[in-house]
């Protein structure tokens, strides 16, 4: 079937594409998803659309309701500003597309997606998604779902275009579109859809996991639709009954990066802070030597692991050739260059005996610390999918575990190294997990903003994550405890003291990260 946009408005006006999805229609037929597969040669395990089946009501007053679900096309496109090399782009027309060849395999455009409609292809290990059949549109020709949907529950159509069915049924009749608090005006619309169907936790999961010809289980690192705890949000009642898993897009190797980067921002950050305060002298071994060697030792393992979490890893150049101005995960990079610049430079320095060299990389090396500590923050942030994620006291909390880290790094030699500095140290370990902790204190505690907030912090501190959480706080606490032993003693401290102190601090640290990570993805999105 042919389809042909109307003129355009204006001699640079081209088409604006949109999509009604009109559930007054759809009989659940999976139509669609088939044609999808077949036409764009989508491997088994992963969709690019598929539809969702909801039971609303109790028997006899029940029915069966379905969501198509897909990429929303959206006008402002939170996966094309994570997109680090512009692999996710959008066109003139409004299409949100990709371009495998330089898709690094980050993930970071799955982490932004609101809608959960992006998938890494487990054949050429690219991002992919629902791009409206762009080669099929391009030749005139409607998208393989349009052409085989029995019942023309899928219309495609220029909104530009007045005569458009679609133009007529968004301009005058009740649609709704999903989670419209993400502000990012999608242009696939829903008719007649139930609430059940377009909010992702508002049905319960089924017992035990089994849907209607799956058994999705509770697996750590997927996600189905409907609450992880077996209760919807739905004040009717509402069960899923068909949906399909979805992988989360971060997994170990992000909470260990964002681990290690905390040392090696910190390694070099507190020596320079004691420094700066009097507390360390200016040919202190620790800071001429041990600070830049140990920061960059950590910045290099915090490299090999953003490296290895590329799904093409061999293309992680194109982060610096082709930077996309706008993905945080781009200025991370270039930030954490230009740190581990500095901490070159500043091991040079030392070789040549250039104390007043030193002072002068302090200067640009502050700042960089800094920021190689807190630009995490800005990168879950642009995750606007993760609703936990969207906290403005990030980016000081990281900050503060960059504080706890790095005391926490150099406590254990202090007294070989600097014995002057093992009660500052301590004192900054102290004082860091003391903060930490009531940041910590007011994640668990705090009403969130949001439904899925709420969820994530559930599955954080009372569900999945549980383990790892406590672990973090008890630890944690036990480690602040130890350092105010530390400074309590009087004369030399006790063998081994900082060493224990500083382990659990690290270890209290390293698993709440991991839980942190991992529950703000739990809450499920399609």
């Amino acid at each position: 079937m042919s389809l042909s946009p109307a003129p355009p408005t204006s001699a640079t006006a081209p088409a604006r594409w949109a999509k009604v999805i009109d559930h007054t229609r759809c009989i659940g037929c999976h139509a669609c998803t088939v044609a999808c597969k077949s036409e764009n040669e989508v491997p088994l395990g992963v969709t690019r659309t598929y539809v969702k089946y909801v039971d609303v009501g109790v028997f006899p007053q029940a029915r069966r309701v379905f969501q198509v679900t897909r990429c929303n096309q959206c006008d402002d496109p939170p996966c094309v500003e994570a997109c680090p090399t512009s692999a996710m782009y959008r066109r003139p027309d409004g299409i949100v597309d990709f371009d495998k060849s330089i898709c690094i395999g980050c993930k970071a455009c799955i982490a932004a997606c609101p809608y959960d409609a992006i998938f890494i292809n487990p054949d050429d290990l690219s991002a992919e998604k629902c791009n409206f059949c762009t080669h099929r549109l391009d030749a005139g020709l409607e998208p393989a779902c349009v052409v085989v949907c029995p019942t023309e529950a899928i219309l495609v159509g220029d909104l530009r275009d007045p005569t458009s069915k679609v133009s007529q049924i968004v301009h005058r009749e009740p649609v709704t579109v999903r989670r419209p608090e993400k502000e990012t005006r999608p242009t696939l619309f829903y008719r007649g859809a139930h609430q059940a169907t377009l909010d992702p936790i508002a049905a319960q999961r089924p017992p035990a996991g089994l849907f209607m010809w799956s058994e999705q289980g509770d697996l750590p690192q997927h996600v189905a639709s409907g609450r992880p705890d077996g209760h919807g949000t739905s004040s009717a009642a509402a069960i899923l009954s068909y949906d399909v898993p979805h992988a989360s897009p971060w997994h170990w190797r992000v909470s260990l990066y964002t681990w290690t980067k905390g040392i090696a921002a910190g390694a070099y950050l507190v020596p320079l802070l004691l420094l700066l305060v009097g507390a360390l002298p200016a040919g202190s071994l620790l800071w001429r030597w041990a600070a830049p060697v140990l920061g960059a030792v950590f910045l290099a393992v915090t490299g090999a692991l953003l490296v290895a979490d590329l799904t093409h890893p061999g293309r992680f150049y194109l982060i610096f050739t082709r930077p996309q101005w706008g993905s945080w995960l781009v200025r991370g990079a270039f930030i954490i260059s230009a740190y581990g610049l500095v901490l070159a430079l500043h091991v040079i320095a030392s070789l040549l005996g250039r104390g007043d060299l030193r002072w002068a990389l302090a200067a640009p090396g502050l700042p960089l610390a800094v920021l190689t500590a807190v630009y995490t923050a800005y990168l879950f942030a642009q995750a606007k999918a993760r609703d936990l994620w969207q906290n403005p006291l990030l980016p000081p909390h990281f900050l503060v575990q960059a504080l706890l880290a790095g005391a926490a790094a150099w406590l254990p030699v202090a007294g070989a190294v600097e014995p002057g500095a093992f009660r500052p140290l301590a004192g900054v370990l102290g004082g860091a997990s003391l903060v930490h902790l009531l940041f910590v204190w007011g994640e668990a505690t705090l009403a969130h903003a949001t439904a899925h907030a709420r969820l994530a912090a559930h599955e954080l501190i009372a569900g999945r994550y549980r383990a790892f959480f406590w672990a973090g706080v008890g630890l944690g606490a036990l480690g602040m405890l130890a350092s105010g032993a530390v400074l309590a003693t009087h004369g030399a401290p006790m063998a081994g003291s900082g060493a224990a102190a500083a382990s659990l601090a690290l270890a209290g640290l390293l698993a709440y990260e991991h839980a942190y990570v991992q529950a703000g993805q739990a809450a499920p999105l399609a």
